[in-house]
């Protein structure tokens, strides 16, 4: 009598399980799943390669930031670690762009390529986390699919700045996917791994602090883990809320130190918004029109029947979804993966002048969609026989065929399938050509805002942005009115929380306006802007500087040590000032200003070349040293990466001051090929001066004033 082997029984988890068949099939599906996936979403977000950058913080995130465009160093890195960036503290964002910055230098196309290749990975490990935590193989990519081509998402993707979303995001997914491996077999390396995974999330958007949570009702739902010892389940979370806590603490201390931090609005109104928020969201999410990058805040102009409708609607859901818990479970982990991450964001604590941003549902609203998606499906299967209630998706327990004639291999009869397919291929592609549309408006700078307009006439944050826009390109009338038409929008806006934004647009009328010749106008416009916002250097800098040119030197110095002391740690107040002392003559007080620049802004190549110039060429034997302007020139070519031909200028001088002129005639001519080669012909002659000079043995000698 033949003895049976004993088999090792495989022990597998429930929510593993998947409804496909088994074997090379369902590879090929995953592996066509995400063919669709990665095709979808770069059929929409393709085009932003040909798009360029946005003057929408996009200056502030990479091409006007020298720490970013410097590209990938130490010190760069050093400081992304320790330094805010645009006010938050995201070291890993930061790194991410100047990464690009080497790789792509300040070329458009390279950024945005980086930011789709990012949400890329997000939706493919969207697709794969869902599939392996539910088993449901379509549901899954059905909400990834959504995930990739919302119109909501547009925002996240196709701005450079928002880096931080798609990055995140990428974490988001892998600290989920390792998560769920801790859940199927518990271990201190895994559990690492989800540390790991979260930190780097923390250190790319500080918005992942609702992580713990999530992972809590995912132990509810699909993992079911309640069975376990539920105090351990939140002891494990301890760990990770640690993680998130100095994340908190960074970036409330980054904005509320930040230059032009917003003070807050009364916390009703704050409150009032943000419960219409969260229902605008949902809406926004169901029929994606009328998207714009900026929603201005309604201040105290709520109606109060949509606050009440609101506060109503978000309670009868919740206690639904508590109430349905057992029966539909996926209900409650969706609803409160939506309410709880959208908590840092959502305005109770106020940063900027939005009601809300598209950007903000990037994450929070795949809850909502793994709610619709298993309800759905939920609502659509057949009832099963002996039972009053219907298939849940959620359960992937074995179909009992119900009473009614359904095929033993379809149970949900013939037609389900393509029915299916067809809703969902319908959505799919009315939301990928949304998605399409809304991701054009981004193409550049003037097209988005003309957008914004077209969907927000009353929106001043539009029409400041187009003022700018056409001031930089010396389109002043044009200027002019948008910055009219802003503050006349702002005006209904009688709030000391709204001075800010409005000494912004002062200013800037005041600097167009000067650019057209009208002082006398210009100066009534700074004036207003520093009554407004007292501690705004940039007005008593540009007053000062209209002063100076009128020769009132004297004035002018008064209103920059002014503009110096609203913003200590600012250099570029302290070099405009040290150039003011050294054109009075006030040689020994420019040094100064200029050494103070230096170490307030460690990254500012400007500071030091000016001081190294002054300490190279000056006549003032006591005043020279050309060790010293050495070491600042090399520093200064050092942070410009030797793009700057006035760096490399001040730098052979500074090789010649110490007699070291084959090399001042090297880094000359090494400026005079970098000038000729910007177009600048006149900085180019002035080098080739020096170099006859370094060739018979002179060093450049500057004739600065005395006093």
């Amino acid at each position: 009598m033949s003895k049976k082997k004993n088999r090792p029984k495989k022990k597998t988890l429930e929510f593993f399980k998947s409804p496909l068949k088994k074997g090379p099939s369902l590879g090929f599906a995953s592996f066509y799943a995400c063919l669709a996936l990665v095709a979808i979403t770069w059929l929409v977000f393709g085009q932003t390669l040909q798009h360029d950058f946005v003057d929408f913080d996009d200056n502030v995130y990479v091409y006007q930031n020298p720490v970013i465009t410097r590209g990938l160093s130490v010190d760069g890195v050093l400081t992304a670690f320790t330094h805010p960036h645009a006010r938050n503290w995201h070291p890993l964002t930061t790194i991410s762009h100047m990464l690009d910055c080497q790789l792509f230098g300040l070329k458009a196309r390279g950024h945005h390529f980086t930011n789709v290749l990012l949400h890329t990975i997000a939706v493919l490990l969207l697709f794969f986390v869902l599939k392996q935590m539910t088993g449901a193989f379509w549901p899954s990519a059905f909400v990834a699919a959504v995930f990739a081509i919302h119109p909501l998402h547009v925002e996240s993707v196709a701005w450079v700045s928002e880096r931080k979303d798609v990055l995140s995001a990428v974490f988001f997914m892998l600290t989920l996917g390792a998560y769920v491996r801790y859940a199927h077999k518990r271990s201190v390396g895994r559990y690492l791994a989800v540390a790991l995974c979260l930190a780097l999330g923390l250190m790319s958007k500080p918005m992942l602090v609702t992580v713990p949570f999530v992972l809590l009702l995912l132990d509810y739902w699909p993992l079911k883990r309640f069975s376990e010892k539920r105090t351990r389940l939140v002891l494990e979370k301890i760990p990770l809320l640690a993680l998130s806590a100095p994340s908190c603490i960074a970036t409330l201390l980054a904005q509320h130190y930040a230059k032009g931090s917003m003070d807050q609005l009364p916390f009703t109104w704050r409150l009032n918004n943000a419960a219409v928020s969260y229902v605008a969201y949902i809406w926004q999410m169901l029929w994606p029109v009328q998207l714009a990058p900026f929603y201005p805040h309604p201040n105290n102009q709520l109606p109060l029947w949509q606050i009440l409708l609101a506060g109503a609607f978000l309670i009868a859901m919740s206690v639904l979804a508590i109430h349905w818990r057992k029966e539909r479970p996926y209900i409650l982990t969706g609803w409160f993966c939506y309410l709880g991450m959208l908590v840092p964001v959502i305005g109770l604590v106020q940063v900027g002048e939005q009601a809300r941003a598209d950007r903000y549902t990037y994450l929070p609203e795949v809850g909502l969609y793994v709610l619709i998606v298993w309800g759905v499906t939920d609502l659509i299967a057949p009832p099963m026989r002996n039972s009053g209630s219907r298939f849940a998706a959620t359960s992937l327990r074995p179909i009992t065929h119900g009473s009614r004639r359904v095929e033993p291999g379809n149970p949900h009869g013939p037609g389900y399938k393509p029915f299916c397919a067809a809703i969902a291929t319908a959505i799919i592609v009315a939301l990928s050509w949304c998605a399409f549309v809304q991701t054009s408006y981004w193409e550049n700078s003037q097209v988005l805002w003309n957008h914004t307009l077209a969907v927000s006439p009353d929106n001043d944050m539009a029409h400041t942005s187009l003022g700018y826009l056409f001031l930089r390109r010396g389109e002043l009338d044009q200027a002019i009115s948008h910055f009219e038409k802003a503050l006349e929008i702002r005006s209904s806006h009688a709030l000391a929380q709204y001075d800010l934004g409005g000494a912004l647009i002062e200013n800037n009328l005041a600097t167009a306006l000067v650019r057209k010749g009208l002082l006398q106008e210009a100066i009534d416009h700074f004036e207003k802007a520093a009554k407004m916002r007292p501690d705004y250097g940039d007005v008593y800098l540009n007053l000062g500087s209209i002063l100076f040119q009128q020769g009132r030197t004297d004035e002018a110095i008064a209103l920059w040590r002014k503009a110096a002391s609203t913003q200590l740690e600012d250099g570029s107040f302290h070099t405009v000032l040290g150039d003011a002392f050294l054109n009075k003559g006030l040689r020994r007080d420019a040094i100064a200003e200029y050494e103070l620049a230096a170490r307030s802004s460690p990254q500012d190549p400007l500071p030091r070349n000016n001081l190294a110039w002054l300490l190279a060429t000056c006549g003032d034997t006591s005043i020279r040293d050309g060790a010293k302007a050495t070491e600042l020139a090399s520093r200064a070519v050092q942070l410009s990466r030797g793009a700057d031909p006035s760096c490399l200028r001040t730098l052979a001088a500074a090789n010649a001051e110490s007699g070291q002129f084959s090399e001042a005639i090297k880094v000359a001519q090494r400026g005079k090929e970098i000038a000729t080669s910007q177009g600048n012909l006149q900085l180019a002659n002035v080098l080739q001066g020096d170099i006859a000079l370094y060739q018979i043995g002179l060093p450049v000698r500057q004739t600065f004033p005395e006093k």
